[in-house]
C-alpha cells in the first residue's frame, strides 16, 4: 500500500500545491500589514515625542510615494526637535487649510513621480486645500523637492507646491531645494538650511561630502576697527584642477582647534600618537581633529579606537564663493563667528584662526545652479548685506568679463569706515560704468538705523523701470532678518504677481544662510 504525495491524483495534487501558494501569499501579506503598522506605531510616538518641545512651533509636511520624503522628513524633524522646537510631523494628505493658517513655520518634503505627478498621498490636498484660496501671509516656509532629471517634469510637484504657497501670500523662507536622484550635495544643503532654522551648528552631515584639498593661500581681516565681529578675506588655491561658476558654494570640511585635542587627550591621558582606524587620520589626535569634541570629559571611552568611533564627525560648512576661476583660487568672505559658550565658531574658527596659512584645507565645490547668474545681457539687481557680499562680488565679476554693465548694487554693513568690504573694487566698479547704480546701507552711521530694504523702498521707482526693462534679481545674505525684510519690500513694491513670474522665470533668486 503506498501513501502519501504519490498517492494523490494529478488534480489533488495541483489543489494542493495551489493552497501552499495562496496560505504563504496570506502569510506575506500579513507581513507587510504588521511590518507596516509597526512603522505607522514608531511614526506616531517619533511625532508625539517631537510634539513635547518646548521652543518655537514648525510643522513638517511630507508627501512620499516611496518612503524617501518620509524619511528626509522625519530626519528634518529630529534636527528641529533636538533643538527644541515644538513640531508637528503630518502626511500632505493630513494638512487642512487650518494647518497651514496656524502654523507660522512650515517645511514641505515632497516627491515626484512618473512623468511630473504628485505622490498618491498628495490627491487629498490638491483636490481639498490647493482648489482654494488661503490667505497665507503669516506662513513662512521651505520646500524640498525631490525628483529625478532623467524626467522631463523634474520636481514637477514641488515646484508646483511652491508656486502656490507664494500666490497665496506665504513667505519663502530661502529657496526651494532641488534633489535630483538623491543627490546627496542637495540633501546637505538641506540640512544646512535647517540647522540654521533650529540654530544647531554641530549636528553630523546626513551625508559626508567627499573633500578635495586646498592650501590656504591668504587671509585678511577686512574690517579692522568696526563694532561687529571680525570678517577676513579667505583665499584657497586648490591643489587640483577644479571648476566652478559664479553662484556657486564652497563646501568647507573645518578642524578642531588643535589646543582643544591636545588638551582632551591630556585630560584622558591618551597618547595622540595611538594609531587608529579612521577614515580621516591614522593617529588618534588626527581623528579627533575630524571629529566632534565632547562639552565635557564623556563619553566613556577606554582605548584610543573606542573614544573615535563615540565622537560623530565634525559637519561641513558652506560659503559663497566670491571669486571665478580665472582668479586661480576660491576667494571667501568669512565671519569670525562666537558660539553661545563664547568658542570660535567651528567653520569659521578653522579658516579665520587655528588653521596656518599655507596648510592644507579640505573643501569642495558645489554647483548651485539655483543661483547661476542670466546668461543674457538683461540689467541685473544685486541685493545683500554683511559677508553675503561674496556671492555678488562673483557675480559682478562674471559681469565685467563679459561686458555685461547693467548692474545695480544694494549693499549694507554696519559702518561705511570700517565694514565697506572691497570698497576700492566696487567703486572702481562704478567709475568703469561696471556698475550703474549703487545704493548703500550702514545701519550704524546714522541715529535710526538703516537697512537695505530702507533703500530697496526708497528706490522704488526705479527698481519698477528696472524689472519693466527684464531685470533679474539676486539676493546674498542672512536668511533670519535680511532675506525675509527684503522680500516683503520687494513683493510690497512690485506685487505678489510680479514677484510669481520672476520667480517661474528664473528671474528672482537667493542664497541665504
Amino acid at each position: 500500500m503506498t501513501g502519501g504525495w504519490e498517492a494523490l491524483t494529478p488534480e489533488a495534487r495541483r489543489l494542493w500545491a495551489a493552497g501552499v501558494v495562496v496560505c504563504a501569499y496570506v502569510l506575506f501579506c500579513l507581513a507587510i500589514a504588521w511590518r507596516e503598522t509597526l512603522r505607522r506605531r514608531a511614526a506616531r510616538r517619533a511625532a508625539q515625542a517631537l510634539a513635547a518641545g518646548t521652543g518655537a512651533s514648525v510643522l513638517v509636511v511630507h508627501a512620499s510615494q516611496t518612503g524617501f520624503a518620509e524619511e528626509l522628513a522625519l530626519a528634518t524633524a529630529r534636527l528641529l526637535g533636538d533643538a527644541g522646537a515644538r513640531v508637528t510631523l503630518k502626511s500632505l494628505a493630513e494638512v487642512t487649510r487650518p494647518d497651514l493658517a496656524a502654523a507660522g513655520r512650515a517645511l514641505f518634503v515632497v516627491s515626484t513621480t512618473g512623468e511630473g505627478d504628485a505622490p498618491d498621498t498628495a490627491r487629498r490636498f490638491i483636490r481639498d486645500v490647493m482648489s482654494g484660496e488661503p490667505a497665507l501671509h503669516g506662513l513662512s516656509y521651505g520646500v524640498l523637492a525631490l525628483g529625478d532629471s532623467s524626467y522631463a517634469q523634474f520636481c514637477a510637484f514641488g515646484r508646483t507646491l511652491d508656486a502656490w504657497l507664494a500666490r497665496h501670500g506665504a513667505a519663502p523662507l530661502f529657496d526651494r531645494v532641488e534633489v535630483d536622484d538623491g543627490d546627496p550635495a542637495a540633501l546637505r544643503h538641506w540640512q544646512s538650511h535647517v540647522g540654521v532654522l533650529a540654530g544647531v551648528t554641530d549636528a553630523p552631515d546626513w551625508t559626508r561630502p567627499r573633500y578635495g584639498r586646498w592650501r590656504l593661500a591668504e587671509r585678511r581681516r577686512l574690517n579692522p576697527g568696526s563694532p561687529g565681529d571680525a570678517a577676513f578675506h579667505i583665499r584657497l588655491e586648490p591643489l587640483a584642477a577644479v571648476a566652478w561658476e559664479a553662484g556657486d558654494i564652497l563646501e568647507v570640511g573645518p578642524r578642531n582647534n588643535p589646543a582643544e585635542v591636545a588638551a582632551l587627550l591630556a585630560r584622558r591621558g591618551l597618547d595622540p600618537s595611538a594609531p587608529v582606524v579612521a577614515e580621516e587620520a591614522p593617529t588618534l589626535a588626527q581623528a579627533l581633529s575630524w571629529r566632534r569634541l565632547p562639552h565635557d570629559d564623556g563619553p566613556t571611552a577606554d582605548t584610543a579606537q573606542a573614544l573615535v568611533h563615540a565622537l560623530p564627525p565634525l559637519p561641513h560648512r558652506e560659503y559663497s564663493i566670491a571669486s571665478l576661476p580665472a582668479d586661480g583660487g576660491v576667494e571667501l568672505l568669512v565671519r569670525a563667528m562666537r558660539r553661545p559658550d563664547g568658542r570660535p565658531g567651528l567653520g569659521s574658527g578653522w579658516l579665520t584662526a587655528h588653521a596656518a596659512e599655507g596648510s592644507e584645507i579640505a573643501a569642495r565645490v558645489r554647483t548651485n545652479r539655483a543661483f547661476h547668474g542670466p546668461p543674457d545681457d538683461r540689467p541685473l539687481i544685486l541685493i545683500g548685506n554683511g559677508t553675503g557680499l561674496a556671492g555678488l562680488r562673483a557675480h559682478l565679476k562674471a559681469r565685467a568679463a563679459a561686458g555685461r554693465h547693467r548692474n545695480w548694487l544694494v549693499f549694507g554693513e554696519r559702518t561705511a569706515a570700517h565694514d565697506y568690504f572691497h570698497r576700492e573694487e566696487i567703486e572702481a566698479w562704478r567709475a568703469e560704468g561696471v556698475l550703474q547704480r549703487v545704493d548703500l546701507a550702514f545701519s550704524r552711521d546714522q541715529d535710526r538705523k538703516v537697512y537695505v530694504q530702507h533703500r530697496l523702498a526708497q528706490a522704488a521707482d526705479a527698481l519698477r523701470t528696472w524689472v519693466a526693462d527684464g531685470a533679474a534679481i539676486y539676493v546674498c545674505g542672512s536668511l533670519e532678518g535680511m532675506s525675509g525684510e527684503v522680500h516683503a519690500t520687494l513683493t510690497a513694491v512690485l506685487g505678489a504677481e510680479t514677484m510669481e513670474r520672476l520667480a517661474d522665470e528664473g528671474l528672482y533668486r537667493r542664497d541665504v544662510y
